[in-house]
């Protein structure tokens, strides 16, 4: 669609900017993820655990070809996302054209690390079980961000403790929502 919009008329700046594992919250507390219905993402369910919403995490298999044997992820820091979007804004407000972005860390975590971590940053546990793979989902992947890096000057600069950390405080600070 937004192809066929910028052959109709190349005089449109568009951006498409990939996301991949958005994560973490405002460092205040004050905003952050509050899914509605069934979330489609760890973090909820992780957060939901170590706030004494849900009683345990459902892991979807430990027999990847991983080194812990979960799926890994690229995880990124929402404030990274929106510093990101802030990016490609300023890139099209130059220039014309349509233009494709990854914003992401690059680097894969698994769903232990994601547990570890949160487990840390929350100082609770995080009960889990092992659950029977889900059809579709693939061993790992993550983000190439250095075209975002190169014609950007855009990268993500808060690792894994920080969006455990800020997610943290969101749902200690907002068990309810």
């Amino acid at each position: 669609l937004l192809q066929d919009l910028h052959h109709s008329d190349p005089r449109w700046a568009i951006a498409v900017l990939r996301y991949f594992n958005p994560v973490g919250a405002h460092e205040s507390g004050l905003i952050g993820e509050d899914p509605n219905g069934i979330p489609n993402n760890l973090l909820p369910y992780v957060s939901q655990v170590a706030v004494g919403k849900l009683k345990e995490l459902a892991i979807f298999g430990d027999d990847y070809p991983t080194p812990d044997g979960t799926g890994r992820r690229d995880y990124i820091h929402v404030v990274d996302l929106a510093d990101g979007h802030l990016k490609a804004l300023q890139a099209l407000a130059t220039g014309s054209g349509l233009s494709t972005w990854n914003l992401g860390t690059g680097i894969g975590y698994s769903v232990l690390d994601i547990v570890r971590a949160f487990e840390q940053a929350s100082g609770r546990a995080v009960p889990y079980r092992i659950a029977p793979r889900r059809s579709g989902d693939l061993a790992e992947y993550w983000a190439d961000a250095t075209k975002a890096q190169r014609e950007l000057g855009w990268q993500a600069t808060r690792g894994l403790d920080q969006m455990m950390l800020d997610t943290w405080r969101w749902q200690s600070g907002n068990p309810d929502g």
